[in-house]
This record gives C-alpha cells, sequence and structure tokens, in this order.
C-alpha cells in the first residue's frame, strides 16, 4: 500500500513537473503533550519563599518588627483575607513617553493584568435585561522589567506567529514582607524600584507598547464597552467520577442493577477494533486546568477600588483566585479606536474624575428612573 502512494505521488509529480506550484499535503496531528497541570515549577524556576525557622523572637519584639515593616512599606491593605503593603513610598511613577513616536495600530499587543475574582453580581440594562456580571479587582499591579525581543528566548515556545518581534514584560501583584522571600527571589526587584511582590506574570508585548520598571497599572489600562479575555485555572475538584465529571446520568438505582448505579457502563466494542478509542469520557482529574474566556464585554468601572465588572458567571478560577486580563484577540471584537496606549499614567485631574464609569447601556440607579414632562 506504501509503495502504492509513493508510485502515485511520483507521477503526480512528473505530470506536473513544469507548474512550480505543486503543494504536498501531509497529515496534521494532535497535540503531542498531555493536557495535565504542571504540579511543581521546573528546576530553573526561582525559589520564592523561604524556609521559616524558629527565630526564638519574644511577642513584643515581633510587634516591634511588624511595625518597622509597616513604616518602611507602608500600612497593609487587607483585600478579603490577602494582606498586601502600599507601593506609594518606594515607586516614582516614571514620566509617560512621548506619544508623537509611539502610535497606536490594530496590530500591536499591549500589556495584561493581575486580577483578583472577587465574586459575581447582576447588572441591569435600560431595556430591563438582567445581566450576569463578575467582579474582577486589580490590586497592586506594578511593571518589573521589560525584556526586549532580541533578548527574550521563551522556555517553551508559545502559539504566538512572529514570535522575534515581540517583547516580554513583567508584572508583579500583591506586594508582600520581603523577609519572607528568598534572596534569589528578591533580586528579580532588585533594578526595578518595586518591593517584591506575591504574583509575577509575563507578557508578551510589542516594543512599542513597553513600558518602564516601575510602572503602575490600574483598571485605567482598559475602558468600558471594551472586549477582553480572562485566562485563570479551573477550580481543582481532585479524581471525580464520570457522573461529576462529565455529567453522565447514571443506572436506575432498582430492578436488578448492582453495585453499578454511577459508573460508565460500556466503553469499548468487540469485532475488528476491539479497544478503547482515545478520548473517551472516563473517570479522572477534574479541574486545575488553564482555561481562557474570550471576549467577554467590560460593562463597569470602579476606579476607586480598581474593580471592573466583566460579562458572565463563568470566569475560570474559585473566588479570591488570580486571572489574567488581555485585550481580546476575537477579530470581531477588537477595538476600533485607540486604547489607553502603552497604558493610562496618572492623570493631573484624577481627583475630579468619577469614580463609576457605567457602560451607555446599563441603568445606573444612581439616576431617575422616572421622568414627567412639562404640562
Amino acid at each position: 500500500m506504501l509503495r502504492t502512494v509513493i508510485g502515485d505521488l511520483a507521477r503526480l509529480r512528473l505530470s506536473n513537473s513544469a507548474s512550480p506550484s505543486i503543494v504536498l499535503v501531509t497529515q496534521v496531528r494532535e497535540k503531542g503533550h498531555l493536557s495535565r497541570p504542571r504540579q511543581k515549577n521546573p528546576y530553573w524556576f526561582v525559589r520564592q519563599q523561604r524556609t521559616q525557622t524558629e527565630d526564638l523572637v519574644t511577642g513584643e519584639n515581633r510587634n516591634f518588627i511588624n511595625e518597622v515593616v509597616h513604616d518602611t512599606y507602608g500600612a497593609p491593605a487587607i483585600i478579603k483575607g490577602i494582606q498586601t503593603y502600599e507601593q506609594k513610598q518606594l515607586v516614582k511613577t516614571p514620566a509617560p513617553p512621548n506619544t508623537d513616536e509611539q502610535l497606536w495600530t490594530p496590530g500591536l499587543r499591549r500589556s495584561g493584568l493581575i486580577a483578583r475574582k472577587i465574586g459575581q453580581y447582576p447588572l441591569w440594562l435600560k431595556n430591563g435585561e438582567r445581566v450576569r456580571t463578575t467582579l474582577l479587582q486589580v490590586v497592586d499591579n506594578h511593571v518589573i522589567k521589560y525584556i526586549p525581543p532580541e533578548e527574550y528566548k521563551p522556555s517553551q515556545r508559545p502559539h504566538v506567529h512572529n514570535l522575534n518581534k515581540y517583547g516580554c514584560l513583567l508584572v508583579g501583584a500583591e506586594s508582600t514582607n520581603p523577609a519572607l522571600l528568598t534572596k534569589e527571589y528578591c533580586g528579580i526587584f532588585r533594578d526595578s524600584g518595586v518591593m517584591p511582590t506575591k504574583s509575577l506574570a509575563r507578557f508578551i508585548v510589542s516594543p512599542q507598547a513597553a513600558l518602564a520598571a516601575g510602572t503602575p497599572l490600574n483598571v485605567g489600562h482598559f475602558r468600558v464597552g471594551d472586549f477582553v479575555d480572562v485566562r485563570g485555572k479551573t477550580v481543582d475538584h481532585g479524581f471525580q467520577g464520570v457522573v461529576k465529571r462529565h455529567g453522565f446520568k447514571g443506572m436506575p438505582a432498582s430492578h436488578g442493577v448492582t453495585k453499578t448505579h454511577r459508573r460508565a457502563g460500556n466503553i469499548g466494542g468487540g469485532g475488528e477494533k476491539g479497544r478503547v478509542w482515545p478520548g473517551t469520557k472516563m473517570p479522572g482529574h477534574m479541574g486545575n486546568r488553564w482555561r481562557i474566556l474570550k471576549g467577554l464585554r467590560i460593562w463597569r468601572i470602579n476606579t476607586k477600588y480598581n474593580v471592573m465588572w466583566v460579562q458572565g458567571s463563568s470566569v475560570p478560577g474559585s473566588t479570591n483566585g488570580l486571572v489574567y486580563i488581555y485585550d481580546t484577540i476575537l477579530p470581531l471584537r477588537k477595538s476600533k479606536d485607540a486604547p489607553p496606549f502603552p497604558t493610562l499614567y496618572e492623570q493631573p485631574d484624577a481627583e475630579n474624575a468619577p469614580e463609576d464609569i457605567w457602560y451607555d447601556q446599563v441603568h445606573n440607579f444612581k439616576d431617575e428612573t422616572i421622568t414627567y414632562k412639562p404640562e
């Protein structure tokens, strides 16, 4: 059979020798890696938390050390049980670049944001329609480092076309006490002027969208009405059966059924190919996978607490979990006009800016709902 196929291809090539545009179609295979999560970081990753040892410090001295940390890094901010510190005393906001040299075009890639999923809340449109939304809070994001395209060499080549023309932007979120971190991990923040953070993320950006180290990122990076992609890790349910994992109905509870109430039943047939086909729905590990929700509209933004209301209630991850927000890659939902590029810098009239920004189709309950025409 193989010789026949090779002979047919050879005859086809000879018959079309005059045509230079012959194309040999090859088999398209599936992905060669397993879609299981990485249980531990690779060996080349810098260890974050140092080994905690008993320092034999009295309670009075421990309180004194906490006061010194608070005086140095600012008072802690408790966000739903997560303790972070202020960055205002350490970071000087870099001056915005010359906008004449850095103009936005639809093909440029901006940086993303690190946020926490803090809950769900409904909104109502002006026509009475109810919209389910998820609240994402952008907490204490700062640029740590920018790696130009000629120096950026990813450990695993991502699925990005023409990767050589993109750089990498390292963003940190939620500053913490550096005494709890290792010396090597704190060295990442040495030249940034930013306090060590709990979370780090890499965003592939265009060289025109590069940001200086120490630049703060807030919810103003996006606008109301824009569409974003949200990436998060789903809730880890552990090893589960087919009823919970895939929604199987199960067997009857009576009429002679014995110990097969929640089983999958037959998983393969006999005959010529008596085997279990790849991809058969079977018991296994459920959750703990990276998933991306694309094309979510931003309905509302709160600039005081850096919270945005995005479309839908199925954003991956548990409450208080980390998510990553990007500009959407869906071609029909990309922004037609220029967003804040490369980001929204601190405005002189920021104090007079509105605290809540609503999409024009969303009903604001602070507005009047009933109007009377003058007689």
